[in-house]
């Protein structure tokens, strides 16, 4: 897939780079928000609440739907353990799965073969695995306190940079580190960016945001967005307000290969 690109088409209907991040831990609500933007979005986000509310067969239960799912679980341990952790959850066919970069080179490679020889195993086409490299709550001094004193987009620099040579196919970024990372790393590396807010929506958790827009002109693949549409009235009215600004951005309205 080439990066930055706006829009994919299904049937004669354009679909937003979009990932819904459906951050519930109710599967029958999850459910009808995916039902509702089934042909707005590119896909949904399920992530550790739904995972540890409802297990594989919930996730499942969503994918059946038919829609791309990204699980979100940021596995982050031995090496070992978190090749298990990637077994395990193969079978759920996950068009994303993403581990911490942080955990190292030895366990991105394990997560990275796990991935692929599972999938052989069963089958099916290999998750795209990409790397959490700095959370999009972190600031400069919350990298401090955790012992990492460094500028946020160096440590994401220097994480995606190690994430690209144990060949994973991209990372978690995000909108503010979008652009040097196209640049360090090349338009083949997936570029996953939360952390989005439209500007007529409420900031929340997040600290290193951008809009949708600003985020796909600066070279994003896919955008993570939750509370603007989830939480809104009419998500699916959320969800193409969304997708018009992105299109209307120039040089945003392109098709996806």
């Amino acid at each position: 897939m080439a990066a930055g690109l706006a829009t994919e088409s299904v049937g004669t209907q354009a679909v937003a780079p979009i990932l819904v991040a459906l951050d519930t831990t109710d599967p029958t609500q999850a459910g009808a928000l995916a039902n509702a933007l089934r042909g707005h979005v590119g896909g949904l986000k399920l992530g550790l609440e739904f995972f540890m509310a409802n297990g594989a067969a919930g996730v499942a239960r969503i994918s059946e739907l038919g829609q791309p799912v990204f699980l979100d679980l940021k596995f982050h341990d031995i090496p070992n353990t978190v090749a298990g952790a990637v077994r395990a959850v193969a079978p759920l066919c996950p068009f994303i799965l993403n581990v911490h970069a942080s955990g190292g080179r030895a366990m991105m490679v394990a997560a990275r073969e796990a991935a692929h020889d599972r999938a052989a195993k069963l089958g099916v086409t290999p998750p795209k695995l990409i790397a959490v490299t700095v959370l999009t709550s972190f600031a400069g001094n919350d990298l401090a306190e955790v012992g990492q004193p460094a500028d946020p987009q160096d440590q994401v620099r220097r994480l995606a940079a190690l994430t690209r040579e144990c060949g994973l196919d991209g990372v978690v970024c995000s909108a503010k580190e979008i652009a040097v990372l196209r640049q360090d790393l090349g338009a083949d590396f997936l570029l996953v960016t939360p952390g989005i807010r439209p500007a007529w929506a409420a900031t929340g958790d997040q600290k290193r945001i951008m809009t949708p827009a600003e985020a796909m002109e600066a070279g994003a693949d896919y955008l993570v967005i939750g509370r603007p549409i989830t939480s809104a009235g009419d998500p699916v009215a959320a969800a193409k307000r969304i997708a018009d600004e992105i299109a209307s951005r120039p040089g945003n309205n392109r098709t996806r290969a």
